[in-house]
């Protein structure tokens, strides 16, 4: 059974070959976790615009809609619902993809089973873990910034910015201190705990769709900025 206090939480997996269905439901299962699985990405969106599950698991090449596409419908109406990609070795420019249109992490193929469910965890224990944070500001407040820390939205200039709950703790890590510079490793530590492994480039592609967002609302933005060779840093003006 699963230790982390989170309970028939549901985990959609979307893979058109029937083993990984079967294996990653059998795990999913040992954990405590209720399992979805869907052969392909069209049969989980015909499900998915009547009821969202807590987490998805998505395979890029799958028939009738793939990955990508699923990914990029699904947050037409969540961004707040986690999702991993299931993806091949040999595809970086997937993966990278995959994360600047909304995936919060990836794993190759084969992959192990144990950092898969490491993984879902992860994910799941970043929202408890920070809702425990909670003190007796939910809100916080930075200029034309405002962050709901309880409800996870956030707010420019009075205009809802959708964020996934990777870039929502991204963010976060950015506005503790403004002005100072976080590097790549601070960011990943604080926006992927218990030791999660991802990559400088991972880092780069949230950053990316994160400055992308408030770009759409305000063409001017320039408070998430890059400092070359070091990391990135939030600017108040």
């Amino acid at each position: 059974m699963k230790t982390d206090g989170l309970k028939n939480l549901k985990v959609a997996i979307i893979d058109d070959e029937e083993n990984i269905r079967e294996t990653v439901s059998y795990a999913l299962k040992r954990e405590g976790y209720i399992p979805l699985p869907y052969t392909d990405g069209y049969a989980a969106w015909e499900v998915f615009q009547k009821k969202l599950p807590d987490l998805a698991i998505l395979d890029i090449l799958m028939p009738r809609m793939d990955g990508l596409e699923l990914c990029r419908k699904i947050r037409t109406i969540s961004e707040n619902l986690p999702l991993i990609f299931l993806t091949s070795k040999d595809d970086e420019f997937d993966r990278i993809l995959g994360l600047e249109i909304g995936g919060d992490d990836y794993l190759c193929k084969p992959f192990s089973m144990r950092e898969l469910i490491t993984r879902i965890k992860v994910l799941f224990r970043r929202i408890s873990l920070h809702n425990k944070e909670i003190k007796k500001e939910d809100i916080i407040t930075i200029g034309s910034l405002k962050l709901n820390i309880q409800g996870y939205t956030v707010t420019w200039k009075e205009k809802n910015i959708p964020l996934t709950v990777t870039e929502f703790m991204l963010l976060s890590s950015l506005i503790k201190y403004p002005g100072h510079v976080k590097n790549r490793d601070q960011l990943i530590e604080e926006a992927y705990p218990y030791n999660t492994y991802v990559s400088d480039r991972t880092i780069d592609s949230h950053i990316k769709r994160l400055r992308q967002k408030f770009l759409q609302i305000d063409p001017e933005f320039v408070s998430i900025e890059t400092v070359y060779g070091l990391g990135y840093r939030y600017k108040v003006k």
